[in-house]
Protein backbone atom coordinates (compact mmCIF):
# COMPACT_ATOMS: atom_id res chain seq x y z
CA UNK A 1 0.00 0.00 0.00
CA UNK A 2 2.77 2.54 1.07
CA UNK A 3 4.47 1.50 -2.24
CA UNK A 4 1.40 2.04 -4.67
CA UNK A 5 1.17 5.96 -2.55
CA UNK A 6 4.74 6.71 -3.00
CA UNK A 7 4.16 5.47 -7.18
CA UNK A 8 1.39 8.10 -7.01
CA UNK A 9 3.69 10.58 -5.69
CA UNK A 10 6.75 9.95 -8.44
CA UNK A 11 3.88 9.75 -11.06
CA UNK A 12 2.66 13.45 -10.01
CA UNK A 13 5.92 14.55 -9.82
CA UNK A 14 6.93 13.26 -13.22
CA UNK A 15 3.91 14.84 -14.46
CA UNK A 16 5.24 18.60 -13.08
CA UNK A 17 8.52 17.88 -14.28
CA UNK A 18 6.65 17.24 -18.07
CA UNK A 19 4.68 19.79 -17.95
CA UNK A 20 7.73 22.08 -16.12
CA UNK A 21 10.17 21.34 -19.07
CA UNK A 22 7.45 22.38 -21.82
CA UNK A 23 8.04 25.79 -21.09
CA UNK A 24 10.73 27.46 -22.96
CA UNK A 25 14.31 27.87 -21.98
CA UNK A 26 14.96 29.97 -18.89
CA UNK A 27 16.16 32.94 -20.67
CA UNK A 28 13.31 33.10 -23.18
CA UNK A 29 10.72 32.93 -20.58
CA UNK A 30 12.17 35.52 -18.50
CA UNK A 31 12.31 37.46 -21.66
CA UNK A 32 8.43 36.32 -22.10
CA UNK A 33 7.59 37.53 -18.28
CA UNK A 34 8.98 40.64 -18.45
CA UNK A 35 7.01 41.57 -22.52
CA UNK A 36 4.08 40.60 -20.30
CA UNK A 37 4.62 42.60 -17.81
CA UNK A 38 4.40 45.32 -19.91
CA UNK A 39 1.39 44.28 -21.27
CA UNK A 40 -0.23 44.21 -18.26
CA UNK A 41 0.89 47.11 -16.82
CA UNK A 42 -0.42 49.08 -19.75
CA UNK A 43 -4.01 47.09 -19.25
CA UNK A 44 -3.69 47.51 -15.20
CA UNK A 45 -3.06 50.99 -15.57
CA UNK A 46 -6.50 51.46 -17.74
CA UNK A 47 -8.39 50.02 -16.00
CA UNK A 48 -7.42 52.22 -12.89
CA UNK A 49 -6.13 49.29 -10.45
CA UNK A 50 -4.87 50.92 -7.57
CA UNK A 51 -4.52 50.51 -3.41
CA UNK A 52 -3.88 52.15 -0.45
CA UNK A 53 -0.42 52.00 0.87
CA UNK A 54 -0.43 50.90 4.46
CA UNK A 55 3.21 51.53 5.05
CA UNK A 56 2.56 55.24 4.18
CA UNK A 57 -0.79 56.74 4.97
CA UNK A 58 -3.33 58.02 2.82
CA UNK A 59 -0.83 57.26 0.00
CA UNK A 60 -2.81 55.43 -3.13
CA UNK A 61 -0.44 53.21 -5.15
CA UNK A 62 -1.20 52.76 -9.02
CA UNK A 63 -0.25 50.31 -11.62
CA UNK A 64 2.73 52.12 -13.74
CA UNK A 65 1.77 51.71 -17.20
CA UNK A 66 5.58 50.66 -18.84
CA UNK A 67 3.61 51.58 -22.76
CA UNK A 68 3.17 54.91 -21.63
CA UNK A 69 5.94 57.46 -22.93
CA UNK A 70 7.68 57.66 -19.20
CA UNK A 71 7.38 53.90 -18.77
CA UNK A 72 9.22 52.95 -22.74
CA UNK A 73 11.70 55.66 -21.35
CA UNK A 74 12.27 53.61 -18.13
CA UNK A 75 12.86 50.28 -20.09
CA UNK A 76 15.47 52.16 -22.68
CA UNK A 77 16.96 53.93 -19.86
CA UNK A 78 17.31 51.58 -17.22
CA UNK A 79 18.44 48.29 -18.74
CA UNK A 80 22.04 48.51 -18.22
CA UNK A 81 21.03 49.42 -14.50
CA UNK A 82 18.43 45.87 -14.14
CA UNK A 83 21.20 44.13 -15.35
CA UNK A 84 24.29 45.11 -13.42
CA UNK A 85 21.66 45.30 -10.39
CA UNK A 86 20.16 42.00 -10.08
CA UNK A 87 21.24 41.16 -6.98
CA UNK A 88 23.02 37.39 -7.44
CA UNK A 89 25.03 38.57 -10.51
CA UNK A 90 28.17 39.98 -8.86
CA UNK A 91 27.68 37.43 -5.62
CA UNK A 92 27.40 34.51 -8.17
CA UNK A 93 30.47 36.00 -10.47
CA UNK A 94 32.78 37.40 -7.17
CA UNK A 95 32.58 33.95 -5.38
CA UNK A 96 33.38 31.84 -8.44
CA UNK A 97 36.32 33.35 -8.77
CA UNK A 98 37.32 31.94 -5.45
CA UNK A 99 35.97 28.83 -6.30
CA UNK A 100 37.17 28.63 -9.83
CA UNK A 101 41.15 28.61 -8.09
CA UNK A 102 39.89 26.21 -5.71
CA UNK A 103 38.43 23.81 -8.14
CA UNK A 104 40.75 23.98 -11.51
CA UNK A 105 44.10 24.00 -8.71
CA UNK A 106 42.79 20.42 -8.17
CA UNK A 107 42.06 21.57 -4.30
CA UNK A 108 38.14 20.97 -4.01
CA UNK A 109 38.32 17.32 -5.79
CA UNK A 110 41.37 16.25 -4.40
CA UNK A 111 39.21 17.50 -0.63
CA UNK A 112 35.88 15.56 -1.81
CA UNK A 113 38.12 12.27 -2.92
CA UNK A 114 39.79 12.31 0.68
CA UNK A 115 36.46 13.19 2.49
CA UNK A 116 34.35 10.10 1.26
CA UNK A 117 36.80 8.22 2.87
CA UNK A 118 36.04 9.17 6.17
CA UNK A 119 32.54 10.57 6.25
CA UNK A 120 30.42 7.90 6.93
CA UNK A 121 27.79 7.36 3.66
CA UNK A 122 24.88 7.48 5.71
CA UNK A 123 25.58 10.75 7.60
CA UNK A 124 26.36 12.61 4.47
CA UNK A 125 22.70 13.66 3.50
CA UNK A 126 22.07 15.17 6.84
CA UNK A 127 25.27 16.85 6.93
CA UNK A 128 24.64 18.61 3.72
CA UNK A 129 21.22 20.04 4.49
CA UNK A 130 22.21 20.64 7.92
CA UNK A 131 25.26 22.73 6.75
CA UNK A 132 22.30 24.38 4.20
CA UNK A 133 20.31 25.42 6.75
CA UNK A 134 23.44 26.63 8.49
CA UNK A 135 24.33 28.72 5.68
CA UNK A 136 21.91 31.99 6.16
CA UNK A 137 24.28 33.13 8.71
CA UNK A 138 26.75 33.97 5.46
CA UNK A 139 23.57 35.45 3.71
CA UNK A 140 22.56 34.00 -0.12
CA UNK A 141 26.50 32.72 -0.28
CA UNK A 142 25.21 29.47 0.37
CA UNK A 143 23.47 29.34 -2.80
CA UNK A 144 26.39 29.80 -5.05
CA UNK A 145 28.86 27.84 -2.45
CA UNK A 146 26.95 24.90 -1.72
CA UNK A 147 24.55 23.90 -3.80
CA UNK A 148 27.41 22.82 -6.37
CA UNK A 149 29.51 21.75 -3.93
CA UNK A 150 26.65 19.37 -3.01
CA UNK A 151 26.37 18.01 -6.43
CA UNK A 152 29.83 17.55 -6.89
CA UNK A 153 30.19 15.60 -3.67
CA UNK A 154 27.40 13.22 -4.45
CA UNK A 155 29.11 12.55 -7.91
CA UNK A 156 32.16 11.82 -6.11
CA UNK A 157 29.84 9.15 -3.78
CA UNK A 158 28.55 7.62 -7.02
CA UNK A 159 25.01 9.25 -6.17
CA UNK A 160 22.71 11.27 -8.14
CA UNK A 161 24.68 14.86 -8.50
CA UNK A 162 21.25 16.44 -8.71
CA UNK A 163 19.98 15.02 -5.05
CA UNK A 164 23.24 16.12 -3.69
CA UNK A 165 22.21 19.90 -5.20
CA UNK A 166 18.48 19.61 -4.17
CA UNK A 167 19.38 18.28 -0.36
CA UNK A 168 21.65 21.65 -0.58
CA UNK A 169 19.32 23.83 -2.04
CA UNK A 170 16.75 22.98 0.53
CA UNK A 171 18.66 23.38 3.56
CA UNK A 172 19.95 27.26 1.81
CA UNK A 173 16.59 28.42 0.90
CA UNK A 174 13.98 26.06 2.41
CA UNK A 175 15.86 26.33 5.53
CA UNK A 176 16.54 30.06 5.32
CA UNK A 177 14.63 31.31 8.27
CA UNK A 178 15.81 28.46 10.47
CA UNK A 179 19.35 28.59 12.17
CA UNK A 180 21.25 27.90 15.55
CA UNK A 181 22.73 31.63 15.92
CA UNK A 182 21.17 34.64 14.96
CA UNK A 183 21.66 36.05 11.13
CA UNK A 184 20.62 39.29 9.65
CA UNK A 185 17.23 38.29 9.20
CA UNK A 186 16.77 38.83 12.16
CA UNK A 187 17.45 42.51 12.68
CA UNK A 188 15.54 43.08 9.29
CA UNK A 189 12.24 41.53 10.23
CA UNK A 190 12.57 42.29 14.19
CA UNK A 191 12.34 46.18 13.38
CA UNK A 192 9.54 46.03 10.56
CA UNK A 193 7.42 44.11 13.59
CA UNK A 194 8.21 46.69 16.16
CA UNK A 195 7.19 49.46 13.79
CA UNK A 196 4.09 47.57 13.15
CA UNK A 197 3.02 46.65 16.96
CA UNK A 198 4.22 50.49 17.83
CA UNK A 199 0.80 51.40 15.94
CA UNK A 200 -1.44 49.35 17.98
CA UNK A 201 0.59 49.36 21.33
CA UNK A 202 3.84 51.72 21.08
CA UNK A 203 4.58 50.06 25.19
CA UNK A 204 4.38 46.47 23.91
CA UNK A 205 6.43 47.38 20.72
CA UNK A 206 9.22 48.81 22.86
CA UNK A 207 9.40 45.15 24.73
CA UNK A 208 9.86 42.92 21.69
CA UNK A 209 13.50 42.09 21.13
CA UNK A 210 15.00 41.45 17.61
CA UNK A 211 15.63 37.45 18.69
CA UNK A 212 12.28 36.94 19.46
CA UNK A 213 12.06 33.62 17.30
CA UNK A 214 15.35 32.61 18.34
CA UNK A 215 14.31 28.92 20.26
CA UNK A 216 11.93 28.57 17.59
CA UNK A 217 14.28 28.80 14.97
CA UNK A 218 17.53 26.88 16.84
CA UNK A 219 14.43 23.43 17.10
CA UNK A 220 13.90 23.97 13.57
CA UNK A 221 16.91 23.63 12.71
CA UNK A 222 17.40 19.65 13.71
CA UNK A 223 13.77 19.02 12.83
CA UNK A 224 14.30 20.36 8.94
CA UNK A 225 17.73 19.01 8.89
CA UNK A 226 15.69 14.96 9.76
CA UNK A 227 12.95 15.77 7.15
CA UNK A 228 15.17 16.92 4.44
CA UNK A 229 17.01 13.59 5.20
CA UNK A 230 14.47 12.18 5.09
CA UNK A 231 13.21 13.67 1.57
CA UNK A 232 16.51 13.34 -0.17
CA UNK A 233 16.88 10.03 0.43
CA UNK A 234 13.80 8.46 0.14
CA UNK A 235 11.99 10.66 -2.10
CA UNK A 236 14.18 12.86 -4.21
CA UNK A 237 17.19 10.40 -5.24
CA UNK A 238 15.27 6.92 -5.79
CA UNK A 239 12.99 9.04 -8.54
CA UNK A 240 15.96 10.76 -10.03
CA UNK A 241 17.62 7.06 -10.12
CA UNK A 242 21.44 6.22 -10.76
CA UNK A 243 24.22 8.05 -12.00
CA UNK A 244 26.82 6.67 -13.39
CA UNK A 245 29.04 9.80 -13.91
CA UNK A 246 30.78 9.55 -10.32
CA UNK A 247 34.09 9.14 -9.30
CA UNK A 248 34.58 5.41 -8.63
CA UNK A 249 35.45 4.14 -5.07
CA UNK A 250 38.82 3.27 -6.05
CA UNK A 251 39.82 5.85 -7.58
CA UNK A 252 38.47 7.81 -4.44
CA UNK A 253 40.99 5.81 -2.35
CA UNK A 254 43.88 6.79 -3.85
CA UNK A 255 45.85 10.16 -2.69
CA UNK A 256 48.99 10.65 -4.60
CA UNK A 257 51.90 11.74 -2.19
CA UNK A 258 51.91 15.36 -3.29
CA UNK A 259 48.34 15.35 -3.40
CA UNK A 260 48.70 15.10 0.77
CA UNK A 261 51.31 17.51 1.51
CA UNK A 262 48.83 20.28 -1.10
CA UNK A 263 46.24 19.01 1.04
CA UNK A 264 47.96 19.74 4.70
CA UNK A 265 49.19 23.11 2.98
CA UNK A 266 45.52 24.33 1.84
CA UNK A 267 44.70 23.58 5.68
CA UNK A 268 47.33 25.86 7.37
CA UNK A 269 46.22 28.85 4.53
CA UNK A 270 42.73 28.37 5.70
CA UNK A 271 43.54 28.71 9.17
CA UNK A 272 45.63 31.43 9.03
CA UNK A 273 43.24 33.15 6.66
CA UNK A 274 40.61 32.38 9.39
CA UNK A 275 43.17 33.76 11.91
CA UNK A 276 43.68 37.12 9.80
CA UNK A 277 39.85 37.58 9.59
CA UNK A 278 39.22 36.74 12.90
CA UNK A 279 41.70 40.25 13.81
CA UNK A 280 39.20 42.20 11.69
CA UNK A 281 36.05 40.52 13.64
CA UNK A 282 36.72 39.51 16.77
CA UNK A 283 38.26 42.22 18.91
CA UNK A 284 36.23 45.15 19.86
CA UNK A 285 38.33 47.65 17.96
CA UNK A 286 37.83 45.44 15.05
CA UNK A 287 37.19 47.09 11.45
CA UNK A 288 34.90 45.00 10.94
CA UNK A 289 32.41 45.22 13.63
CA UNK A 290 29.47 47.29 14.05
CA UNK A 291 30.13 51.42 15.20
CA UNK A 292 29.40 49.96 18.81
CA UNK A 293 31.02 46.68 18.20
CA UNK A 294 28.07 44.95 17.14
CA UNK A 295 28.40 41.56 14.62
CA UNK A 296 25.06 41.83 13.34
CA UNK A 297 24.32 44.22 10.62
CA UNK A 298 28.55 45.17 10.57
CA UNK A 299 30.33 45.38 8.58
CA UNK A 300 31.20 41.68 7.98
CA UNK A 301 27.72 40.37 7.09
CA UNK A 302 28.10 43.38 4.54
CA UNK A 303 31.17 42.09 3.22
CA UNK A 304 30.71 38.23 3.00
CA UNK A 305 31.07 37.66 -0.34
CA UNK A 306 34.64 39.09 -0.54
CA UNK A 307 35.77 37.15 2.43
CA UNK A 308 34.32 33.96 0.53
CA UNK A 309 36.28 34.60 -1.80
CA UNK A 310 39.96 34.99 -0.23
CA UNK A 311 38.66 31.70 1.83
CA UNK A 312 38.62 29.68 -1.07
CA UNK A 313 41.20 31.98 -2.83
CA UNK A 314 44.00 31.88 -0.41
CA UNK A 315 44.33 27.22 -0.25
CA UNK A 316 43.28 26.81 -3.68
CA UNK A 317 46.62 28.62 -4.07
CA UNK A 318 48.64 27.04 -1.85
CA UNK A 319 47.66 23.83 -2.78
CA UNK A 320 47.94 24.73 -7.09
CA UNK A 321 51.50 25.98 -5.74
CA UNK A 322 52.28 22.84 -3.78
CA UNK A 323 51.19 20.12 -6.70
CA UNK A 324 53.00 22.51 -9.18
CA UNK A 325 49.08 23.01 -10.63
CA UNK A 326 50.04 26.84 -10.50
CA UNK A 327 53.32 27.55 -11.37
CA UNK A 328 52.97 31.12 -12.45
CA UNK A 329 50.80 34.01 -12.25
CA UNK A 330 49.70 33.03 -15.92
CA UNK A 331 47.87 30.37 -14.65
CA UNK A 332 46.07 31.93 -12.00
CA UNK A 333 44.71 34.24 -14.35
CA UNK A 334 43.69 31.21 -16.76
CA UNK A 335 42.03 29.44 -14.51
CA UNK A 336 40.15 32.62 -13.38
CA UNK A 337 39.17 33.61 -16.82
CA UNK A 338 38.60 29.51 -17.27
CA UNK A 339 35.55 29.65 -14.09
CA UNK A 340 34.06 33.07 -16.14
CA UNK A 341 33.67 31.31 -19.27
CA UNK A 342 31.45 28.56 -17.86
CA UNK A 343 29.40 31.62 -16.54
CA UNK A 344 28.30 32.46 -19.93
CA UNK A 345 24.78 31.23 -19.73
CA UNK A 346 24.12 32.69 -16.21
CA UNK A 347 25.30 36.23 -17.78
CA UNK A 348 23.00 35.78 -20.24
CA UNK A 349 19.95 34.49 -17.88
CA UNK A 350 20.85 37.17 -15.56
CA UNK A 351 20.50 39.93 -18.17
CA UNK A 352 16.60 38.54 -18.86
CA UNK A 353 15.61 38.10 -15.34
CA UNK A 354 17.17 41.43 -14.32
CA UNK A 355 14.78 43.20 -16.58
CA UNK A 356 11.73 41.14 -15.62
CA UNK A 357 12.64 41.50 -11.94
CA UNK A 358 13.01 45.82 -12.55
CA UNK A 359 9.97 46.29 -14.51
CA UNK A 360 7.52 43.81 -11.76
CA UNK A 361 9.36 46.32 -8.99
CA UNK A 362 8.72 49.53 -10.84
CA UNK A 363 4.99 48.94 -12.50
CA UNK A 364 3.89 48.06 -8.39
CA UNK A 365 2.22 45.50 -9.73
CA UNK A 366 3.87 43.03 -6.84
CA UNK A 367 3.15 45.52 -3.77
CA UNK A 368 -0.08 45.97 -5.30
CA UNK A 369 -0.49 42.01 -5.10
CA UNK A 370 0.72 41.78 -1.61
CA UNK A 371 -1.69 44.02 -0.66
CA UNK A 372 -4.63 42.39 -2.38
CA UNK A 373 -3.96 39.17 -0.32
CA UNK A 374 -3.47 40.52 2.95
CA UNK A 375 -7.23 42.30 2.60
CA UNK A 376 -8.30 38.95 1.42
CA UNK A 377 -6.90 37.50 4.47
CA UNK A 378 -8.62 40.08 6.69
CA UNK A 379 -12.02 39.41 4.83
CA UNK A 380 -12.35 35.98 5.54
CA UNK A 381 -13.35 36.36 8.99
CA UNK A 382 -10.74 33.48 10.72
CA UNK A 383 -9.69 33.67 13.63
CA UNK A 384 -7.31 31.57 15.82
CA UNK A 385 -5.14 28.61 13.90
CA UNK A 386 -7.48 28.96 10.78
CA UNK A 387 -6.18 32.78 10.39
CA UNK A 388 -2.97 31.67 10.67
CA UNK A 389 -2.87 29.41 8.41
CA UNK A 390 -4.85 31.44 5.88
CA UNK A 391 -2.13 33.94 6.82
CA UNK A 392 1.04 31.75 5.98
CA UNK A 393 -0.97 30.48 2.41
CA UNK A 394 -1.22 33.72 1.43
CA UNK A 395 2.55 35.11 2.46
CA UNK A 396 3.97 31.81 0.62
CA UNK A 397 1.90 32.58 -2.63
CA UNK A 398 2.88 36.22 -2.20
CA UNK A 399 6.34 35.11 -1.81
CA UNK A 400 6.13 33.36 -4.96
CA UNK A 401 6.07 36.65 -7.23
CA UNK A 402 8.02 38.65 -4.74
CA UNK A 403 11.82 36.98 -3.38
CA UNK A 404 12.31 39.87 -1.10
CA UNK A 405 11.76 38.75 2.52
CA UNK A 406 11.84 42.36 4.00
CA UNK A 407 10.03 43.67 1.04
CA UNK A 408 6.89 41.54 1.40
CA UNK A 409 7.28 41.92 5.42
CA UNK A 410 7.46 46.10 5.18
CA UNK A 411 3.88 45.51 3.34
CA UNK A 412 2.27 42.74 5.04
CA UNK A 413 3.62 44.00 8.70
CA UNK A 414 1.64 46.72 9.11
CA UNK A 415 -1.77 44.95 8.07
CA UNK A 416 -1.23 41.94 9.96
CA UNK A 417 0.80 42.31 13.04
CA UNK A 418 -1.94 44.80 14.33
CA UNK A 419 -4.54 42.23 13.46
CA UNK A 420 -3.44 39.54 14.72
CA UNK A 421 -2.47 41.82 18.39
CA UNK A 422 -5.93 42.55 18.15
CA UNK A 423 -7.09 38.84 18.12
CA UNK A 424 -4.64 38.33 20.99
CA UNK A 425 -1.67 37.03 19.27
CA UNK A 426 1.53 38.32 19.68
CA UNK A 427 3.81 40.08 17.13
CA UNK A 428 6.36 37.63 17.51
CA UNK A 429 4.25 34.77 16.63
CA UNK A 430 2.99 36.73 13.63
CA UNK A 431 6.69 37.05 12.33
CA UNK A 432 7.38 33.52 12.79
CA UNK A 433 4.86 32.62 10.45
CA UNK A 434 5.46 34.61 7.69
CA UNK A 435 9.15 33.40 8.42
CA UNK A 436 7.79 29.54 7.91
CA UNK A 437 5.80 30.57 4.82
CA UNK A 438 8.20 32.71 3.41
CA UNK A 439 11.04 30.37 3.17
CA UNK A 440 9.20 26.99 2.60
CA UNK A 441 8.11 28.54 -0.62
CA UNK A 442 11.26 29.94 -1.91
CA UNK A 443 12.58 26.61 -4.00
CA UNK A 444 9.33 26.11 -5.67
CA UNK A 445 9.49 29.50 -7.62
CA UNK A 446 11.06 30.70 -10.59
CA UNK A 447 10.72 34.26 -9.65
CA UNK A 448 13.45 33.47 -6.50
CA UNK A 449 16.73 35.53 -7.65
CA UNK A 450 19.08 32.45 -7.65
CA UNK A 451 16.78 29.69 -8.98
CA UNK A 452 18.72 30.74 -12.17
CA UNK A 453 21.75 29.92 -10.53
CA UNK A 454 20.79 26.54 -9.60
CA UNK A 455 19.06 25.52 -12.98
CA UNK A 456 22.83 26.46 -14.35
CA UNK A 457 24.59 24.31 -11.23
CA UNK A 458 22.15 21.56 -12.15
CA UNK A 459 22.63 21.83 -16.43
CA UNK A 460 26.02 21.09 -15.30
CA UNK A 461 24.94 17.23 -14.86
CA UNK A 462 22.30 16.96 -17.01
CA UNK A 463 22.02 19.67 -20.04
CA UNK A 464 18.23 18.67 -20.06
CA UNK A 465 17.69 20.18 -16.15
CA UNK A 466 15.15 22.91 -17.11
CA UNK A 467 12.07 24.74 -14.86
CA UNK A 468 9.68 22.03 -14.56
CA UNK A 469 12.52 19.53 -13.85
CA UNK A 470 14.21 21.84 -10.68
CA UNK A 471 10.51 22.45 -9.39
CA UNK A 472 9.80 19.06 -9.40
CA UNK A 473 12.59 17.95 -7.52
CA UNK A 474 12.16 20.35 -4.99
CA UNK A 475 8.33 20.09 -4.26
CA UNK A 476 8.35 17.26 -1.71
CA UNK A 477 11.17 19.56 0.24
CA UNK A 478 8.41 22.28 -0.04
CA UNK A 479 5.70 20.81 1.03
CA UNK A 480 6.97 18.69 3.94
CA UNK A 481 8.91 21.46 5.20
CA UNK A 482 6.05 23.15 5.21
CA UNK A 483 3.31 20.37 7.14
CA UNK A 484 6.40 19.67 9.57
CA UNK A 485 7.34 23.30 10.53
CA UNK A 486 3.71 24.52 10.84
CA UNK A 487 3.05 21.16 13.01
CA UNK A 488 5.71 22.66 14.87
CA UNK A 489 4.35 26.00 14.81
CA UNK A 490 0.67 24.63 16.15
CA UNK A 491 2.50 22.84 19.38
CA UNK A 492 4.21 25.82 20.01
CA UNK A 493 0.74 27.64 19.85
CA UNK A 494 -1.23 25.19 22.24
CA UNK A 495 1.37 24.33 24.54
CA UNK A 496 2.32 28.52 24.92
CA UNK A 497 6.03 28.21 24.52
CA UNK A 498 7.77 31.73 24.47
CA UNK A 499 9.40 31.70 20.76
CA UNK A 500 12.61 33.32 22.16
CA UNK A 501 13.38 35.33 24.95
CA UNK A 502 10.60 37.07 26.61
CA UNK A 503 8.70 36.44 23.43
CA UNK A 504 5.21 34.82 24.41
CA UNK A 505 2.65 33.57 21.84
CA UNK A 506 0.07 35.42 23.06
CA UNK A 507 -0.22 39.34 23.40
CA UNK A 508 -1.66 40.95 26.20
CA UNK A 509 -1.69 44.71 27.08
Amino acid sequence: MIQQRRSVVQRSLDAIEQMGNKLPHPITLFFIFAFLVVIISALFSAMGIMVEDPRNEGEILTVKNLLSADGIQYMFTSAVDNFTGFAPLGTVLVTMLGIGIAERSGLISTMLRGLVTSVPRQLLTATLVFAGIMSSMAADAGYVVLTPLGAVLFAALGRHPLAGLAAAFAGVSAGYSANLLLTSLDPLLGSLTQQAAATYDQAYAETINLAMNYYFMIVSVFVLTLVGTYVTDKIVEPRLGSYDGGIQAEEVNKLKPEEKKGLIGAGIAFIVTCAVLALLIVPEWGPLRGPEGEIVNSPFFMSLVPVILIMFLVPGLVYGIITKNITTDKDVADQMSDTMATMGAYIVLAFAAGQFVAYFNETNMGIILAIRGAEFIESTGFTGIPLILTFMVVAGFINLFIGSASAKWAIMAPVFVPMMMHLGYSPELTQAAYRIADSTTNIITPLMPYFAIVIAFAQKYDKKVGIGTLIATMLPYSIAFSIVWVVMLVIWLLLGIDLGPGSPIHYTR
